[in-house]
């Protein structure tokens, strides 16, 4: 009997064991996915990060005069001297954003948006209101730094836009359509937008958060409440939010500030050359395995480069150790370095690469390293120089396209329509300095060479208007 009341009691205790074990199974939490878990974090700290950075976001309202051209109705309404012979006047007003980048009152904000305006007011996040002044303007990247007097003032922090990822929370935060302080969500759509149209030096980030009229001039703010961002522009069919708006990168956005707030103007780097982008066409031709880099089309005498000992032809490869994609990088790489500095170029020359150290120098006058898109060869004809004509040039010749003096070459003068010099996107006027690497002087020299030519695809260097690059020629 003992032993029949021990077993049940064994058996009784089993079961409930049992039962606690298959109940804790059951009922066990979840482990989240880490990156969940990273992503619910900072969604319940959005709040803070608003509170930390809207006390330095402020609205910019502007008036300016517009004046509009006297009609002959307004010449001669009721006969001089009654008539109106300086046109019809009105006051412009238009608002915007902008960021505190210093407690003693200096603030960024965009170039538009107090380009010739009479008069701007600041408003404050606490509501305080105060005239502002133009401190240095910088329309080639759409910024400009404007002061009040003030003192003491909330300032955010700065955060490194090289390090942005695609799909990066960001916080836009400005005043759209006049409604001050609305803070609007999103992520990171892109970086390096270039080739946007909307300023020369371009190298915007993409983002997806709303960003309306008004917006101009705000912050684009990271989850850890640092500007990585100046809001920009939006890109729009109907002139509200689309999906796409650009805001100027943070790095970018501090050599700017820094460079008005000391000069008045901006001070840009230049190294005295002129690149286009590398095509996987003109890789092959260049013993690239693959497209990346940018071919140096013209070198300026007396430049850093030219010292240094750049040749046309030369492909760079990395700027100070930053990979070269295309040429509005390294453009505005070396815009934004520091005049004086040392810089190491990492260059590819006759299917070899090796490094050259060189000093970037002031921009003395408004040149750009431009690329163009021109058109590919459509393959029609056998012969790649079929249906061009061209003549010796000559010095008076050379003022009339643009070229150099000191240039040499043939001109362009007649183009057969359908020839693969049509095709090619070649122009009258075009200046061939180069085919295959070597260099033309005379059209005598030029018929010698294109005689020796085997291929059907041919590599020529063209000066249109001063402005040279590199583009195939191809029949196939």
């Amino acid at each position: 009997m003992k032993k029949k009341t021990a077993l049940l009691i064994v058996v009784f205790i089993a079961g409930i064991l049992a039962g606690v074990t298959i109940f804790y199974f059951i009922n066990k939490p979840k482990q989240s996915i880490p990156i969940y878990r990273d992503i619910v974090e900072p969604v319940k700290s959005f709040s803070e990060i608003v509170k930390a950075v809207s006390p330095s976001v402020v609205n910019i309202s502007t008036t300016r005069t517009v004046t509009t051209p006297p009609t002959l109705e307004d010449l001669f309404e009721f006969l001089p001297p009654y008539g109106n012979s300086q046109g019809k006047k009105w006051k412009e007003m238009s608002m915007g954003s902008g960021v505190i980048v210093s407690s003693d009152g200096y603030l960024l904000t965009n170039y538009h948006v107090v380009e010739q305006a009479d008069e701007i007011k600041v408003t404050l996040h606490n509501r305080r209101t105060f005239k502002a002044t133009i401190i240095g303007a910088d329309p080639k990247t759409d910024l400009a730094v404007i002061k009040i007097n003030a003192k003491d003032l909330p300032v955010a922090s700065w955060g490194d836009s090289d390090n942005l990822q695609v799909g990066d929370f960001v916080l836009a935060i400005g005043n759209p359509y006049g409604l001050t302080h609305t803070v609007t969500m999103g992520i990171i759509s892109a970086t390096g937008r270039a080739d946007v149209g909307i300023a020369d030096y371009e190298d915007f980030i993409q983002t997806d958060a709303a960003i309306n009229p008004g917006n101009s001039g705000g912050p684009l703010v990271n989850i850890k409440g640092e500007i990585i961002g100046i809001n920009t522009a939006i890109f729009s069919r109907t002139g509200g939010y689309q999906g796409i708006g650009f805001a100027v990168p943070s790095n970018m956005a501090k050599v700017i500030k820094d460079s008005l707030i000391k000069e008045g103007k901006v001070l840009r780097g230049w190294i005295g050359i002129m690149v286009q982008d590398l095509t996987a066409e003109l890789a092959e031709r260049f013993n690239l395995k693959e497209p990346f880099g940018v071919i140096i089309t013209d070198v300026t005498k007396q430049s850093p480069a030219y010292i240094a000992g750049l040749k046309r032809g030369d492909i760079i490869l990395e700027f100070d150790g930053k990979v070269i994609s295309e040429s509005a990088v390294l453009r505005n790489l070396v815009a934004q370095s520091k005049i004086g500095t040392v810089a190491n170029l990492k260059i590819w020359r006759n299917g070899q690469s090796f490094n050259i150290q060189i000093t970037v120098a002031q921009l003395p006058f408004e040149t750009y390293l431009e690329t163009k898109n021109y058109r590919k060869a459509q393959r029609t004809t056998e012969n790649p120089f079929k249906g061009l004509y061209v003549i010796e040039l000559d010095p008076s010749m050379a003022k009339q396209i643009g070229a150099d003096i000191e240039d040499k070459g043939v001109v362009v003068y007649r183009i057969e329509p359908g020839s693969p010099a049509e095709n090619s996107g070649l122009r009258k006027g075009d200046l061939i300095m180069e085919i295959e690497r070597q260099r033309i002087t005379s059209a005598s020299e030029f018929q010698r060479v294109i005689q020796k030519i085997t291929r059907n695809d041919v590599m020529v260097l063209i000066n249109r208007g001063g402005k040279k690059f590199y583009t195939i020629l191809s029949s196939s």
